[in-house]
């Protein structure tokens, strides 16, 4: 028997929200959009994710405007709008989180100010300057607690193991 794809109360605000993004998948999708993964082949690859499962979730995030498809340029690629952007801070909350208790090794990815190379906080302020940071002025980079894979990296997670701002494309050689 599947789950409903709804919750009862749809006056709660979080409930609707879950119903955008609380599906398996989703935030993995959102979170690797943040790190500039655009086209369905490379989210397939980097997530290892069922094809339908990844169309069905890449169908709702646009409709629901989180993300948009454009294939202006003879491929299809999906890109965080504002509204995807602003789950940045829910993303990043999640990430510490899962760095704090479930990683002893430390984090797996250390989020820096792009403008003066200093870590963020929990929060995502600059620890040199105060700022808060917006996401396309995060500089991505693997942590203490990164283990690269014993195998050769396919190209996706070769582009997403080196330091690099947030929302940028990644590119992939076809």
């Amino acid at each position: 028997m599947s789950l409903p794809s709804t919750y009862a109360d749809r006056n709660c605000s979080l409930a609707r929200a879950l119903e955008i993004v609380g599906e398996r998948w989703t935030l993995l999708i959102v979170r690797d959009s943040f790190y500039g993964v655009r086209r369905f082949g490379d989210f397939a690859t980097q997530l290892g994710i069922p094809r339908a499962v990844l169309t069905n979730r890449l169908k709702l995030l646009v409709h629901e405007g989180v993300l948009t498809r454009d294939d202006s340029a003879g491929t299809v690629d999906y890109v965080l709008t504002d509204k995807g952007v602003a789950l940045w801070p829910i993303v990043r909350s999640l990430i510490n989180w899962g760095d704090e208790f479930y990683s002893p090794a430390g984090a797996k990815r250390t989020l820096r100010h792009d403008a003066d190379g200093a870590l963020l906080d929990h929060e995502g302020r600059c620890e040199k300057c105060g700022e808060l940071v917006a996401a396309g002025d995060v500089r991505i980079e693997p942590g203490p607690g990164f283990r690269p894979s014993d195998t050769e990296p396919d190209p996706v997670s070769a582009a997403l193991n080196v330091p690099r701002r947030l929302l940028d494309p990644i590119s992939t050689a076809r």
